[in-house]
Order: C-alpha cells, then structure tokens, then sequence
C-alpha cells in the first residue's frame, strides 16, 4: 500500500539524493530542503499523497468510509452511557450527546493527525532516501489527509444535532475557521513531532502519554460549565485547561455549532483577552514546528 504512495511521489519528484563528496573535494551539496523550490509543486505531491493514503485506508475494505464514521460512533455510545447515567454530566446540558459526538471528532483529528505526524517521514523512509522533494509535503499530507477525515465525521455530528432539535444558526459558519484553525495547530505538531522523531524514537511513547492527558484535560466528555461552577475547585482551572488550543477552539466549536447556551472559549475564561493565550501557544509552537524541520529537513536520509 505505501509503495503506491510512493510511486505516486516519485513520479512528481526527480530522483536525486544528498551528494557526498570526499574530504578536499569541495563541500558537499546540501540535501533536499523542507519547502523545495516552487511552492506548486509541494501542493502537488502533498495532495498525492494524501488523497493516495486516503483511499488506500479503506483498500479492500467491505464497508469502506462507513469505518471512519463508525469508529467516533462507537467510541461516543461507550462514553455517552458512562458519563450520562453514572456521573450525570448530561445534566443540564442543551444537546449533551451531540456536544460529546463533536468533542470526540474534533480531539479525533488532533490525535489522527499528531499521531500519524510523528511517524510520518520514517514510514515514508523508502521514498526519502530515493527520493529529492519538499520535505515538508509529508507531514502536510498527513494533515490533509486528517482533514478529508474530520469532515467526513462532521457529517453524523450536523445529522444527530437537526434530529434532536437543533437549528441553523449564522454561527455554523464559525466552523470552518475552526477546523482549518485546529488544522493549522495539528501541522505544527505534525511538523515537530517528525522532524524530533528521526533522532528521538522516545517522542511516539512519550506522546501517547501526552494525547491521553489532553483528553482527560480537555472538556469533551465534561462541560465546562461543571469546572467553572463547581466550589471546590479554584477559579483559575478553566482558564489554565482552556490555555490549551484544542479545548479552547472545541469549546468554541460547541458554542458556535451546538447552541449558544454553551460559553464561548473568551466567555469561559472570563474575557477575550485570556483568548491570546491559547492563540500564543499555537502560534508559537506552529514557528517552532517549522524551524526544527527546517533544520532537520536537509540530513532526513542521513538520520533515517
């Protein structure tokens, strides 16, 4: 299956490596950089690659997509028996079950894409040792690949929602800003987390542990609302769990697409200015991503 992929790339790529040249001969020609010389180009072969990999997930597959809707559906009718009729956090809450279903989706994304990012360029290891192209068209085309995934399981989402009563409101159209900004935030990781992987096979195990603790940290099973209210806990806690860019852009996803009863992410934290928090983090941690690859972009081959 990835052969495919593969052939695919290397019909847009010309091969070629890093040229090593003997002591005294001159230096050596540097390998393949992150963005390559035509930004068209690292389009092209990251589309390919996604829209390759995309198919071929459900290769041979009896059910084919239907698998990708069922995976959050099942995952949402566990979760929804648990927390709705053990600890009642549906209490109260407009819509409960479609709130949990879009939770689930969104923090889907983030774990597809992040997950499959840290692997990315030592699955394609074939490819990037033959192979001269923009480096960065493979944790790009994980993204892409995430994305035609996140829209595909919106679909459920926007159904379950008219069915318990929802209506159209001119706030649905916050959601596409909010997918491709929670895009945006999953290409940093992407690009972080392979380029740091090719010298530090610790980062797959290490952000296993790390995805866990952001779903338990996020509110997708749990309205805010229960951590704003609740005495016990100090006031301080919503805004340091809605710091983090996934539960502010999903809490915000819930107030715009499932009913505005549920707080906005600057109303949640008490203000929109607390919002520069979590928009800082992305940000910074975006830059980051792409100056590590950057870096590491050039000596792949070599590290791999």
């Amino acid at each position: 299956m990835s052969s495919l992929a593969e052939r695919e790339a290397a019909a847009l790529a010309p091969p070629t490596g890093r040229i090593v040249v003997p002591e005294g001969m001159g230096r050596p020609t540097p390998g393949p950089s992150a963005l390559g010389t035509d930004w068209r180009r690292l389009w092209r072969l990251s589309w390919t690659l996604a829209i390759t990999d995309f198919k071929l997930k459900f290769f041979g597959s009896a059910l084919g997509y239907l698998w990708q809707l069922l995976r959050p559906l099942l995952l949402f009718g566990v979760l929804y028996v648990v927390f709705s009729t053990v600890f009642k956090f549906s209490s109260g809450v407009k819509f409960y079950p479609v709130a949990l279903l879009l939770g689930i989706v969104l923090y889907g994304f983030f774990s597809e894409v992040t997950s499959q990012g840290v692997r990315s360029l030592v699955q394609r290891e074939s490819l990037v040792r033959r192979v001269e192209f923009p480096r960065l068209a493979v944790p790009l085309s994980t993204t892409i690949t995430g994305l035609l995934n996140v829209v595909l399981n919106l679909v459920p989402v926007y159904v379950f929602l008219l069915i318990s009563g929802g209506k159209w409101h001119r706030s649905w159209l916050q959601m596409p800003f909010l997918v491709a900004l929670l895009g945006v935030f999953c290409f940093g990781m992407a690009m972080l987390l392979s380029a740091l992987y090719v010298r530090f096979r610790d980062i797959e195990p290490a952000w296993d542990v790390v995805l866990q603790m952001l779903f338990y940290a996020s509110p997708i099973f749990y309205p805010i609302e229960r951590v704003i209210d609740d005495p016990k806990l100090p006031d301080w806690l919503a805004k340091v769990m809605l710091s983090n860019p996934l539960a502010a852009i999903l809490q915000q996803a819930r107030h715009a697409l499932i009913d505005p009863s549920h707080p906005s992410a600057s109303k949640a934290m008490g203000g929109a200015v607390w919002l520069a928090i979590p928009a800082g983090i992305a940000v910074l941690l975006l830059l980051f991503g792409y100056r590590a690859f950057l870096r590491e972009a050039p000596r792949v081959a070599e590290d791999l």
